[in-house]
């Protein structure tokens, strides 16, 4: 058993476009795939002429046993589906996007469960906790 999330689809992994938004939104609906990054700069073999590339992988166990034995890499990323998401364009300042993006984020933010129906809405609610992360963590 993983203690991470497992791919929407293992059929779609590698389709996907490169560019992505990268982390925040604080909610997530599916991981679509894992990508670990190498650098040439940082000693990964130069396969694209000295620009940055990734491997793509469908489990994160693969992703991070890949990072943890190749020099030049990264950590893994996961390549999230947000469906709707909360946007922070200033500190303190939350607002409900309600449209889909694809965004990385880094693995360790996969603690924090799926987004629940509602989920959003709390969390933005005036009678939110003092800390409204916990509500995206599930423990209000």
């Amino acid at each position: 058993m993983t203690k991470y999330p497992k791919v929407l689809d293992e059929t779609k992994v590698g389709e996907y476009s490169p560019i992505a938004s990268a982390g925040g939104g604080y909610v997530w609906d599916e991981v679509l795939e894992y990508r670990v990054w190498s650098h040439p700069e940082l000693g990964a073999e130069d396969k694209e002429h000295g620009d940055d590339y990734y491997y793509v992988f469908t489990t994160c166990e693969e992703a991070l046993e890949f990072s943890e034995n190749n020099i030049g890499t990264e950590e893994p990323l996961a390549l999230i589906l947000q469906r709707e998401y909360i946007d922070e364009p200033e500190t303190g300042e939350c607002v409900h996007i309600k449209e889909e993006r694809l965004t990385e984020w880094h693995i360790i933010y996969l603690g924090r469960p799926k987004r629940s129906e509602g989920a959003i809405l709390d969390f933005l609610s005036p009678d939110a906790p003092a800390n409204r992360l916990d509500v995206i963590r599930g423990l209000v």
